[in-house]
């Protein structure tokens, strides 16, 4: 199975994510949010492993910059729409593919513990 990494091709994290990667020679697709989006269903399929609320990047500017009508009462629902419709409130990066559950965020333990 491929591995591929999700996230904005200027995001700091994701350069770190890919950083990490290329120098230990992991091959891997990257999926630029800005370019291509994300679909309900994957967003969803990550969300069923790690959780709706760990996906949704509260701290960044565009999270911040969203209409105070969409930052309440937020639950699910909301949430992931919100994230199908502005792929910049998904926390950068994500990894999926050959391995057991989507990563999010970059930590080179965690990416060392989980990559072969």
């Amino acid at each position: 199975m491929t591995i591929i990494l999700y996230g904005i091709r200027n995001c700091d994290t994701v350069k770190k994510a890919r950083a990490w990667l290329d120098a230990r020679g992991v091959a891997y697709a990257f999926h630029d949010y800005k370019i291509a989006g994300i679909d309900a269903a994957t967003l969803r399929a990550w969300a069923t492993c790690v959780g709706w609320e760990k996906l949704l990047n509260r701290a960044g500017t565009t999270f911040r910059a969203l209409a105070d009508a969409d930052k309440v009462d937020l639950d699910e629902r909301k949430a992931m729409a919100l994230m199908v419709a502005t792929p910049s409130l998904i926390k950068r990066p994500v990894l999926t593919g050959a391995i057991e559950a989507p990563l999010v965020g970059f930590s080179a333990a965690a990416y060392a513990a989980a990559l072969p």
